[in-house]
């Protein structure tokens, strides 16, 4: 007789309906001495985060999520270490800072700060794909 599958522990998302599982991101592994100019690794990178902040701005993934699979220490140094763009590097920053806004603010001034948050990071990503520095 087949079983049934397990409840999952987590609620699914009430947005969409279900919830995406993704293993830990790891740049290093993804770029290993790669023959890429810092500018192109750049440009990759800001074409991945932007799909990371959709997810993100659909409820694809929570902030928790991508702190874990994306956000963390291992890719912030790959970042600072052989991109060197003071830009990346920021948008990195403000990538690990996200979960903090649920964690210190009112619920409503939260969602606020986050979807500010979101809009200044797609705006350092695109400046990375034009390959201008840009000030938010």
């Amino acid at each position: 007789m087949p079983t049934s599958p397990p409840i999952p522990k987590e609620p699914p998302s009430l947005k969409i309906g279900f919830r995406i599982e993704i293993e830990k991101i790891n740049l290093k592994n993804l770029f290993p001495e790669t023959d890429k100019s810092s500018e192109e690794l750049s440009g990759i990178l800001a074409l991945f985060i932007l799909g990371i902040l959709e997810s993100l701005n659909n409820g694809l993934m929570s902030t928790s999520d991508v702190l874990e699979t994306f956000f963390h220490v291992d890719n912030i140094l790959f970042v600072r270490q052989h991109l060197r763009d003071r830009t990346a590097d920021e948008i990195m920053s403000r990538g690990v800072q996200l979960p903090d806004l649920f964690d210190i603010l009112p619920a409503g001034e939260a969602q606020r700060e986050f979807q500010r948050e979101l809009i200044k990071m797609r705006t350092l990503c695109l400046a990375l794909l034009e390959g201008k520095p840009m000030v938010v």
